[in-house]
């Protein structure tokens, strides 16, 4: 799930997932220079991941999740997709 909100320095991103992957997952883009680990997405009690990240709005932000042993993934929910992964529109 991808959940936005208006803030006054652009736009806060939740990305938050089923809790069903094993070890660590990050989300990683363009947004951080693509560093694996600067985001790394917390265990809530819900049953998911979350991490939240504050974004300049009007600018389009590309990212994927990595996951342990170097598994790259893309949201479903993203506004699209490209070869170089998930895209959202902000």
């Amino acid at each position: 799930m991808i959940r936005r909100k208006q803030v006054a320095t652009g736009v806060t991103v939740t990305f938050a997932l089923e809790d069903t992957v094993a070890g660590p997952v990050s989300v990683v883009g363009d947004f951080n220079g693509w560093t694996p680990g600067a985001h790394v997405l917390r265990r809530r009690s819900n049953g998911t991941r979350s991490v939240a990240v504050t974004l300049p709005a009007g600018q389009p932000a590309r990212f994927r999740y990595l996951a342990e042993g170097g598994h790259w993934f893309d949201d479903p929910q993203a506004d699209a997709h490209e070869e170089q992964g998930s895209l959202l529109l902000l």
